[in-house]
């Protein structure tokens, strides 16, 4: 069986605070809690908007940071995140493709599929034609082993009436094209910082809460401009699966007052 660890959204800075929260102090905090508790797993995979404004300064941060990791980790590109910053900061495996932060990771039990879904310009995401068509030729390539799709932004609509206008622009396109493909067997999503599960027509899927801040559930109704973090804390996921077999758990590393600085 393996054991992965999934981190979302850690928005990093190397100062100050982001809405109200100590972003140093959050991941710090989850480094910990993973050396201490799991550090048997085999990687860790962060799905997307490792900073929160995208400057070198911030990405040497938290590279520096999360290289007191005691696993391997990957991350993911998000809509805050900056292409070319990333590229030139954070580690990549040898099979990221040449213009975009999308690549595959083998594990003995199935293969990771990391997936760039960044819309320069945008909140919202997408994947084009050329990240499609390498995701099908890596599907097709898998044959009958099983895939794990990680990503930043939801191909579909989630109940979520703000975050729903920022998911993926063509995620219809993107759930036809991986539907067709019988190895395909979960989705991980981040962008929402929220825990949601479901299905897909046949393929599973589930959220992640930020390292950082939550979002508010939907209800309440508020809009971008009402918006304040909720009163929950952070959560990681520790992720085993062994062929069709997978179990999400859903892990705080520590209470929601650590690193609040303002509400």
């Amino acid at each position: 069986m393996t054991k992965l660890i999934w981190m979302s959204d850690p928005h990093f800075t190397q100062k100050g605070d982001v809405l109200g929260h100590d972003p140093r102090i959050r991941l710090q905090a989850a480094i910990d809690h993973i050396n201490d508790h799991h550090s048997d797993a085999q990687m860790c995979l962060i799905t997307g908007d490792m900073v929160n404004r995208g400057t070198q300064a911030d990405y040497q941060a938290v590279a520096t940071r999360l290289d007191g990791l005691a696993i391997p980790y990957f991350a993911m590109v998000g809509n805050h995140d900056d292409r070319g910053l990333f590229r030139q900061v954070l580690p990549l495996p040898g099979s990221v493709m040449a213009d975009f932060i999308q690549y595959r990771v083998t594990t003995p039990d199935g293969l990771i599929v990391c997936m760039d879904t960044h819309k320069a310009g945008s909140d919202a995401g997408e994947v084009c034609q050329a990240r499609s068509e390498w995701l099908r030729d890596t599907l097709e390539d898998a044959g009958n082993t099983p895939v794990f799709l990680f990503m930043h932004h939801p191909p579909m609509q989630l109940g979520l009436p703000m975050q729903d206008t920022e998911n993926m622009d063509n995620g219809q396109a993107f759930m036809d094209l991986i539907s067709d493909f019988e190895c395909v067997k979960y989705l991980f999503i981040g962008h929402v910082h929220r825990p949601i599960t479901g299905t897909v027509g046949r393929i599973p899927f589930s959220t992640m809460r930020s390292v950082l801040y939550q979002a508010p559930a939907p209800q309440p109704d508020w809009n971008w401009d009402t918006f304040k973090p909720s009163t929950e804390a952070p959560n990681i996921g520790i992720i085993q699966f062994a062929g069709t077999s997978v179990i999400l758990k859903y892990d705080q590393f520590c209470d929601y007052q650590l690193g609040v600085t303002a509400y």
